[in-house]
């Protein structure tokens, strides 16, 4: 598509799940939009990230049910991952899906011109692209360039043997042996898809425990879960220095003064922020050491008509955080008055089993004095979760002592990452576990745990053995 008007009302520079969005809601307000992406539609989320991820996810479950059959009456034999196979289904997946956000794109009159955009110190939009340089007149301007995996000096990562994630979803063969560095969210999750593949991993995590950021609970409960896939997990441990880059493999020696050799190294430590070489300092933008754009609650910049939303703010690094920061910066940047309330925000991680959270965990309210209720149901005590062999895990809700309002949550189980969102929704009105244990739910369904949870808070569990008195 190219630009027949270099005139624009507003100009979104990244086309991910905050600038799409972004643009597309400006249009629906009546605003003129151009949106600037250098790679490709969707940015990390549809094409590096959420969606193919979790293609592969689906795979490595699917597996992983498959070897299981036999305990629901039914004989499989022979299964075998078809990597090739897989990868396809991932693709067409994200085709399907970047195709369709172009169409939505196209549908609501905006114009996607790919290059590589930067802020003129008169705050206008050049794009730098194979036909050459293309300047476009803003209203207003809407950054979403999100972030990239980030590296570490340690590593050489010109050599095949060292992946960041993104690398690791354009793999053509799966690796006999992986070492993972990280075990967050993005360490985990690829653990358990080539766990499924038969890769044998290791993973080695700086810190105490896996899921460091996560509620201590969830984070042992994981640890055993992929400790029993055959992982090993090294806490406290990190790579001091690369001893070999190989031709089909990397030798590595640890803190603990260990070596280890694999195929692979992944490595998945977070993110760095994509602010550089925007011209924002000549702009007058604010950005911080680690290229933080500073913004309000409004998603305006220092700067009156440039917007920031995304990773690239600093905040909350998840794809829907970035689409409704978007929502938000579009409609200030049509004229609107909105704020962006991130008090409530569901996390999901799609390992197996998922895990969803939102607000405090344990952890948090401890470190803020804060005294709660702890109230609990594990899935092992639900009739939906055993019919379907999924009775690992639990519901924790984190309630506060005084008033029973429901200050965060955290699931470990079958479709986490949909359950989650019943408890931000009674959060987000300021119920009690007690309006939540007064409200109806269907039998047999999971959500039924998210009830059971709620009575337990006052000792009303009906399928949950009562507490020893002491």
């Amino acid at each position: 598509m190219s630009a027949e008007n270099s005139e624009y009302d507003v100009v979104v520079i990244g086309a991910g799940p905050g600038g799409y969005p972004a643009a597309i809601r400006a249009a629906q307000r009546g605003a003129k939009v151009a949106l600037v992406e250098k790679e490709k539609v969707g940015g990390t989320c549809l094409n590096w990230g959420c969606i193919p991820t979790k293609a592969l996810l689906a795979s490595a479950e699917l597996i992983d049910k498959a070897k299981d059959a036999e305990a629901f009456g039914l004989k499989i034999e022979g299964v075998q991952p078809d990597w090739p196979a897989i990868m396809a289904r991932k693709n067409k997946i994200t085709e399907t899906l970047t195709g369709g956000v172009k169409q939505l794109l196209k549908a609501n009159g905006i114009t996607l011109i790919q290059g590589t955009a930067s802020i003129t110190p008169d705050k206008n939009v050049s794009v730098e692209a194979d036909g050459g340089e293309q300047l476009l007149n803003a209203g207003k301007i809407i950054i979403a360039t999100g972030s990239d995996p980030a590296e570490l000096p340690t590593f050489d990562f010109s050599e095949p043997s060292v992946m960041t994630s993104t690398d690791g979803l354009a793999l053509e063969t799966v690796p006999e042996s992986l070492i993972i560095v990280g075990s967050g969210v993005i360490g985990c999750e690829f653990a358990t898809v080539f766990s499924a593949m038969g890769t044998s991993i290791t993973m080695l995590e700086l810190m105490d425990r896996i899921l460091p950021t996560e509620d201590s609970r969830v984070s042992k409960q994981m640890r055993s879960v992929l400790r029993k896939r055959g992982i090993d997990i090294r806490t406290k441990t990190t790579v001091e220095k690369v001893l070999e880059y190989g031709p089909d493999g990397i030798k590595v020696e640890l803190s603990t003064g260990d070596t280890l050799e694999a195929d692979k190294l992944l490595i998945s430590i977070g993110r760095k922020l994509n602010s550089s070489g925007l011209g924002l300092e000549e702009a007058g933008v604010e950005l911080d050491a680690r290229g933080t754009i500073a913004v309000n609650e409004k998603m305006e910049t220092c700067v009156d008509g440039i917007f920031a939303i995304g990773d690239v703010t600093g905040g909350i690094l998840l794809a829907h955080t970035a689409t409704a920061e978007g929502l938000v910066a579009a409609e200030n940047a049509t004229g609107g008055n909105r704020s962006i309330d991130e008090k409530i925000v569901p996390a999901c991680i799609f390992t197996t089993p998922e895990i969803g959270s939102v607000g405090l965990n344990t952890d948090k309210a401890a470190d803020q004095g804060i005294d709660v209720n702890i109230s609990r149901f594990q899935f092992g005590g639900l009739g939906k979760a055993l019919a379907m062999g999924e009775d690992m895990g639990f519901v924790q809700l984190v309630l506060d002592r005084e008033s029973d309002r429901i200050l965060g949550a955290q699931i470990m189980g079958p479709h986490a990452s949909d359950l989650i969102h019943e408890i931000a929704i009674a959060m987000k009105l300021g119920a009690t576990s007690a309006d939540i244990a007064e409200t109806i739910h269907a039998h047999p369904s999971l959500a039924e745990a998210i009830l059971e949870a709620a009575e337990a808070a006052h000792g009303q569990a009906i399928h949950a053995a009562p507490a020893k008195k002491k």
